[in-house]
């Protein structure tokens, strides 16, 4: 699965997980419906961004959804997916980005696609890919030339681009397919007053999709002689930087110019993850989840120099002196500095709020038994047969303990954003101003 907005789905909540499984579960199927199972492989992030956004400005509609059957993918259960013109338009638009990406690696001779059978076979599979998008997208009134044509002009804008040359010539062909697409998600929800807006907030969306791909790829680019734009053009990360937190700020200001139904999952996705994936790319940030006080406020990054394991560098540090706590056990009877106590009422005895605790609903759930040796290999193998491992979270097959699966593209690392509600008083996107309840 390839795509730059991938959201954590503990930032996202129950309400937009759901919405968003919706959609890509939705794309899939519109593939597999529309041009067979093999298409399903071209399923992406970004390219259910036009379904979501044909969604958000028509709102909840009659045939808007469906149950689909149980799905390896889903851990073999069935879910309420998006259907419609949205998510057939998604598939004609993932189409031709994923022939436009195996035409690229075709040209970079990337890993087998050196071999020349092997890259004539894949060129075969990427016309073909063309020419499914084009049906598809004619039936829904989207001429899919103008992806086509972009993909065309590309190779040559490459050829031509050397130092001196801004980095946006080379973007263009990509901004301007992203920007078709976007704006005719404004005719399919009927609201084609929206289509300026939309179309400048793909244009500014294909800009960082290039950009970030590029920033991403500069180092293995370099290390086996491929082009890249940024080493090309000689753009700066810090200028790359720059452009790429313009685009954020053009696309915030062109969903304000768009009339949604609902605008929940498409500002999530368009303002906050698409911020994250930036800081990701550039490595400047992943999870916007901070520690929590006791006053629900953030204790925010640590101190310059903190390093874990080592003293607290100062007050501003929330294990420093200066901290309610200091430097000692706030459990402890005799106050910070004293051990903790172990009789009744203790955290660490009977009737206590820790690990061994046992009394009134202080203590934590008995966990479950162990399986044995074989009847954990057979979970195992059931897990495995059915995707689970991969795809959904689990229990442990010998455990029991709840796991979260392989495939898992949390970037939250190991705090807990569990409830987090990101966008509401208090939470952890402050200083979002776009006027609108996410």
């Amino acid at each position: 699965m390839f795509g730059i907005v991938r959201p954590c789905t503990h930032r996202l909540g129950e309400r937009f997980k759901a919405e968003w499984m919706a959609h890509l579960c939705g794309l899939c199927l519109a593939l597999r419906g529309d041009h067979g199972q093999f298409a399903r492989i071209v399923t992406n992030y970004d390219g259910l961004l036009v379904s979501v956004l044909t969604d958000a400005q028509s709102g909840p509609a009659s045939g808007s959804r469906r149950t689909a059957g149980p799905c390896p993918l889903r851990g073999m259960r069935t879910a309420s997916v998006a259907n419609g013109e949205g998510a057939r338009l998604a598939a004609a638009v993932s189409l031709v980005l994923a022939s436009a990406k195996v035409r690229d690696h075709v040209a970079d001779r990337d890993g087998l696609l050196a071999r020349a059978p092997i890259a004539m076979a894949a060129r075969r599979v990427a016309r073909g890919w063309d020419r499914a998008g084009a049906r598809t997208g004619a039936s829904l009134g989207f001429d899919t030339a103008v992806l086509v044509d972009a993909v065309d002009r590309q190779e040559g804008i490459e050829t031509l681009a050397g130092p001196g040359t801004s980095v946006l010539v080379v973007t263009e062909p990509t901004e301007t397919a992203t920007a078709a697409a976007f704006a005719h998600t404004a005719q399919l929800a009927g609201r084609p007053g929206n289509a300026p807006a939309l179309a400048e907030a793909g244009r500014y969306f294909g800009r960082l999709a290039h950009l970030l791909d590029a920033v991403e790829d500069q180092g293995a680019d370099a290390a086996c002689g491929a082009w890249n734009p940024l080493t090309a053009t000689g753009t700066s990360l810090a200028e790359a930087r720059r452009l790429c937190d313009d685009a954020l700020h053009g696309i915030k200001l062109a969903l304000r110019e768009v009339e949604f139904a609902d605008a929940g999952l498409a500002h999530r996705l368009l303002v906050h993850e698409l911020r994250t994936s930036v800081d990701r790319a550039f490595g400047t940030g992943s999870c916007g989840h901070t520690a929590m006080n006791a006053a629900g406020q953030g204790f925010g990054p640590p101190p310059q120099g903190y390093a874990p394991g080592a003293g607290a560098p100062g007050a501003g540090s929330p294990y420093a002196g200066g901290h309610p706590y200091g430097n000692g056990n706030p459990y402890a009877p005799g106050g910070p500095g004293t051990a903790p106590p172990m009789g009744p009422g203790g955290p660490g005895g009977p009737g206590g709020h820790g690990w061994g605790g046992s009394g009134g609903g202080g203590g934590l759930p008995p966990r479950k038994p162990r399986r044995g040796l074989l009847a954990g290999c057979a979970v195992a193998i059931g897990l495995f047969c059915t995707c689970q491992l991969c795809c959904t979270e689990h229990d442990g097959p010998w455990s029991r303990e709840k796991k979260q699966p392989w495939c898992d593209n949390c970037d939250c690392g190991n705090c807990d954003c569990s409830g987090c509600n990101c966008c509401g008083e208090g939470g952890c996107c402050d200083g979002c101003d776009c006027g609108c309840d996410c």
